[in-house]
């Protein structure tokens, strides 16, 4: 037999309900069952899991939640909904309290405008959610829910005085709208901040999906060094979030992830379990399955680690390769520098068309950039792209294709990571030193003292095999700053290490996984200034990531301070992480942590930085829905980067700096 390590969040409510229900003095349970439809009472644990169901908001992990509906037209009844049979308070209350002696429950929408946003309300509507790590229970109302601390306490009085939880019940503000009613609560209302709760959370779930590989451990360091070099077979547990990371078939980190992170990015793309785990490097049960093979499933509530044979897990593999990506042709034939507005002409084809086919020619991220253009109302630096050609024709003029092809094609360099690493390195300091065509070099040159003088400038890396629909290449290459007139950091230097990021040694692992033909790719670039007086950066998503239901759409904001990386923090360093609910009467946010770089109390962007960003995030996700949102029901958002920039004494303004579809598969 194998050895098996399973953490099974929730057990400690199975538990916590056989203590309920026994005893002289615990409450009696109920006996509740899966057919019960409500309850006025809850018993014991027992009766909660009977009627629970996961949130569809899960931004804290390991929750589970019985909707609740206290009806003031009936004497303050109080309703446990069974809230899988349920979903929303809404079917609850239109089939069970509406009629029969009972005002009728409006129609949906209606009912969400006067049951969440009205004082004259009939509903106080919320949920008692357990959060199994730090094992508190808590009412919780919607983050745009306007209730008065009056009704919040009739509610909370109401949901302790029928439960087994009585004086362990707390009140869990979820948006900064509700946290503003918690001083005029009365002391009878215990209070608990998200901060709080995540304190006692240890598992992070960030992609939900299974695998099979070899457990092994690997320090951030010992990665970024090339001391030790990952295999897309393995499962890697780290002892922290590391900046840079190659194919794994699964990754178990020691310090908490952002959904946004490159490493999350990056497994979402591949489909391959990620979570977080504090202690996971020293932990004692994951180090007895060091070397071993492993079966990897991370959930929502739970992971599940097994260890398996050899022959399982080659088994496995073999049925689970990944799709070949069939990377966009490239198009030589334009050989102009062409601005942003140029770059994609949405003619008698589709815009997803007219990207594509840009991409041919300037790559996906110079493509993207220039569809952003055409969005109304969306801030953005003026830009231009250098085709691909020019990559093609540096690396023809120079020799360097002969050599990859013979580099390839070498046993040792296909077998041995240490042997590609060192070659690939080699094949980049080359690049960087190779002469550059001088007529490209003159017209970028010209493009630059025209459009651009005395300027730095941004070059950003656009291959035609990042930012597709299905694989965005996330943290791949490499994007450098440099500026004419610096003899220190000249232009040349920056578009060769730009173009030499394509063989960077992740990039080339992740390409030989995704089965990406090295030759198909080519680089272009995307220039446009620099940005050295960013007051804040961050990236986005237009969409909720905790709830892919649709049911609570919401964009999501981690933001930071001034250039610190936000998908690549140094150790220790958080950011703050937001919920914009946007759709929502009062537009409420939700803050899920914040930066620990800012002042006590403070938050990265103002109110008008941030509703300033969430109106450009609105615009974008609406036009790019016909691209990339047009299949119903399916959840859809694009994944954005920003900055905020201001001279000393200036308001600093917003800038969007890219748009691409987020986890498209």
């Amino acid at each position: 037999m194998g050895r098996t390590l399973s953490h099974l969040v929730g057990m400690a409510v199975a538990a916590a309900g056989a203590v309920a229900c026994g005893g002289d003095d615990a409450p009696v349970c109920l006996n509740l069952g899966a057919e019960t439809e409500s309850s006025p009472t809850l018993g014991c644990a027992a009766d909660f899991e009977a009627l629970a169901s996961r949130p569809l908001d899960a931004t804290i992990p390991g929750a589970r939640s019985v909707k609740t509906i206290v009806d003031r037209v009936d004497d303050d009844t109080l309703h446990f909904q069974n809230s899988v049979t349920f979903e929303t308070h809404y079917q609850f209350a239109s089939t069970h309290l509406s009629g029969m002696g009972l005002p009728v429950v409006p129609m949906l929408a209606e009912f969400n405008t006067t049951e969440y946003f009205t004082p004259s309300r009939r509903f106080l509507l919320g949920a008692l959610t357990h959060y199994e790590q730090p094992d508190k229970w808590v009412y919780e109302i919607s983050p745009y829910d306007t209730a008065d601390a009056e009704m919040v306490a009739t509610a909370y009085a109401a949901i302790a005085r029928s439960t087994f939880v009585g004086d362990d019940l707390y009140f869990h503000p979820t948006s900064e709208a509700v946290a503003a009613i918690v001083p005029a609560l009365p002391a009878s209302v215990n209070v608990i901040t998200t901060d709080q709760l995540y304190e006692g959370i240890t598992y992070q779930p960030l992609n939900v999906a299974e695998s099979y590989g070899q457990l092994r451990f690997f320090t951030a360091d010992e990665l970024s060094q090339g001391t030790k070099y990952l295999s897309f077979r393995d499962i890697a547990v780290l002892d922290e979030v590391p900046n840079d990371i190659s194919v794994a078939m699964g990754i178990i980190t020691g310090g908490f992830q952002t959904p946004l992170s490159h490493v999350n990015v990056l497994s979402r793309n591949r489909g391959t379990p990620n979570m977080a785990l504090r202690g996971a490097f020293d932990h004692a049960d994951l180090r007895a399955l060091e070397g071993r093979w492993v079966r990897l499933k991370v959930d929502l509530f739970d992971y599940e680690l097994v260890e398996v044979t050899q022959a399982e897990a080659d088994a496995w593999w073999e049925d689970h390769r990944p799709t070949a990506i069939q990377v966009p042709g490239m198009d030589l034939s334009a050989t102009d520098l062409r601005d942003d507005v140029d770059l994609v002409v949405v003619g008698t084809g589709t815009l997803k068309d007219a990207v594509k086919a840009s991409t041919r020619a300037y790559g996906g991220k110079a493509a993207h950039f220039g569809a952003l253009t055409m969005v109304e109302g969306v801030p953005m630096p003026r830009g231009f792209a250098v085709p691909l050609f020019y990559y093609r024709q540096f690396m023809e003029q120079n020799g360097f294709d002969a050599r990859v092809n013979t580099m390839i094609a070498d046993p040792a360099f296909q077998n041995d990571p240490a042997v590609r690493d060192r070659q690939l390195a080699q094949l980049r300091a080359d690049m960087q030193v190779a002469p550059i065509d001088a007529a490209f070099l003159a017209l970028l040159t010209a493009k630059l003292n025209a459009d651009y003088p005395a300027t730095r400038m941004r070059f950003r890396s656009s291959t035609n095999a990042e930012d597709l629909d299905g694989f965005t290449g996330a943290g791949l290459y490499t994007s450098l700053s440099g500026e004419l007139a610096d003899p220190d950091d000249p232009i040349e230097d920056a578009v060769r290490g730009v173009w030499a990021s394509v063989w960077n040694f992740k990039a080339f692992e992740e390409r030989s996984y995704r089965g990406i033909d090295h030759l198909a790719v080519g680089m272009a670039l995307l220039s446009h200034r620099a940005f050295p007086d960013e007051e804040s950066n961050g990236v986005a998503l237009t969409n909720n990531p905790y709830d892919t239901t649709g049911l609570n759409p919401a964009f999501y904001i981690n933001v930071q301070l001034g250039g610190e990386s936000v998908v690549l923090p140094p150790a220790g360093v958080t950011t703050d992480q937001i919920l914009v609910f946007w759709e929502q009467q009062g537009q409420p946010v939700v803050y899920l942590k914040h930066s620990n770089l800012t002042a006590p109390a403070t938050n990265v962007l103002t109110t008008t930085q941030l509703f300033a960003l969430a109106d450009a995030l609105d615009k974008i996700h609406e036009y790019f829905r016909v691209a990339y949102g047009a299949t119903p029901g399916a959840w859809y958002a694009m994944d954005i980067e920003f900055k905020f920039e201001g001279l000393p004494g200036q308001t600093p303004q917003l800038y969007i700096k890219q748009a691409r579809p987020h986890g498209q598969e």
